[in-house]
């Protein structure tokens, strides 16, 4: 478990760590292929053909995660079909726990996802996950997403986290990496960001947990 004595500022991840990626898995793997097939007059194994060497090209980058990309690019509204799909937004098991106690035990705690702002608006609507945070901030706003440099370069710059006093965790295999690479001293990689699919696999030199439900008795 992380030194929490020796930790000031938690810098956490949202889709996979706090909230349940069965919801964007299915968002992106079911409903965007069948509204893609139904305006394109196609079965849904022709949409999933055309759509997945799309995704696969953008995997990585800000417009991955850009609402108004996948937009323009599909001919969707991305984020109607997202609002009308909301109610299957959920807290992962334990997070709203973890979060309550970071913040009981005095740490600052700050949001750093690579949701389009318009999709963290949708999830907040449902969950109210931002009201446990000191700062909020969405990859979008400077231009890169986690995965990249830029984005560690830029946030430092408004929020000026000590890193050797700072925990990262996140789900994703290359955002872990370029945590690391930014110089955070303690990044934890999760294994079960989907509550319905199977455990992810991480580089075994990272640290690693399920959930950060793992976390609770730790911070008690």
């Amino acid at each position: 478990m992380p030194p929490w004595t020796q930790i000031q500022t938690v810098l956490l991840d949202l889709d996979g760590t706090l909230l349940d990626l069965s919801f964007d898995n299915h968002f992106w793997g079911a409903l965007v292929p069948a509204a893609y097939a139904a305006m394109r007059s196609l079965t849904p194994t022709q949409a999933l053909a055309e759509l997945a060497p799309k995704f696969r090209a953008c995997e990585g980058s800000l417009s991955w995660y850009c609402v108004e990309y996948w937009s323009r690019e599909l001919q969707l509204d991305i984020v109607s079909l997202k609002e009308g799909a909301a109610h299957g937004v959920a807290w992962l098991p334990g997070a709203e726990t973890f979060l309550n106690v970071l913040r009981a035990a005095g740490k600052r705690v700050v949001l750093m996802t690579n949701a389009h702002p318009e999709a963290l608006r949708i999830k907040d609507e449902r969950t109210g996950v931002t009201r446990y945070f000191d700062a909020v901030y969405s990859s979008h706003t400077f231009g890169a997403p986690k995965e990249d440099p830029d984005f560690w370069l830029a946030v430092r710059k408004v929020e000026p986290f000590d890193p050797e006093r700072s925990i990262f965790i996140d789900d994703s295999p290359t955002v872990v990496r370029a945590a690391r690479a930014a110089g955070i001293r303690w990044v934890y990689a999760l294994r079960r960001p989907d509550s319905s699919g199977a455990p992810r696999n991480h580089d075994e030199n990272h640290p690693t947990a399920d959930r950060v439900a793992d976390f609770n008795e730790s911070l008690e």
